[in-house]
């Protein structure tokens, strides 16, 4: 799973850029994928902290019933901590 996390982080480092509406669908799916993984590959001990993060992660990126926030800065911030969470979570997994 440490290659899906890794491209994970790219292409949210990839969305602080200022790119065209497009690309932020493969942003959404990708993103989506790689938190739903995260959060059950951390709830097999049962539910956690991790396990609850990621979830809220796939909720705010999923592609299905999108959650729009107009505001560039709010995007970047969400960014920036789903991107962190990530990094977490390839530390932590020593594959």
């Amino acid at each position: 799973m440490k290659p899906l996390y890794i491209a994970c982080c790219i292409i949210l480092g990839i969305a602080l850029l200022p790119i065209t509406g497009g690309f932020y669908t493969l942003v959404r799916i990708a993103i989506t994928i790689g938190a739903v993984i995260a959060a059950f590959q951390n709830s097999s001990n049962g539910i956690n902290i991790w396990s609850i993060m990621f979830g809220i992660v796939a909720i705010l990126f999923n592609p299905i019933i999108p959650v729009y926030l107009h505001d560039k800065g709010a995007w970047m911030m969400i960014d920036i901590i789903a991107m962190i969470l990530f990094i977490i979570q390839i530390v932590r997994n020593k594959e």
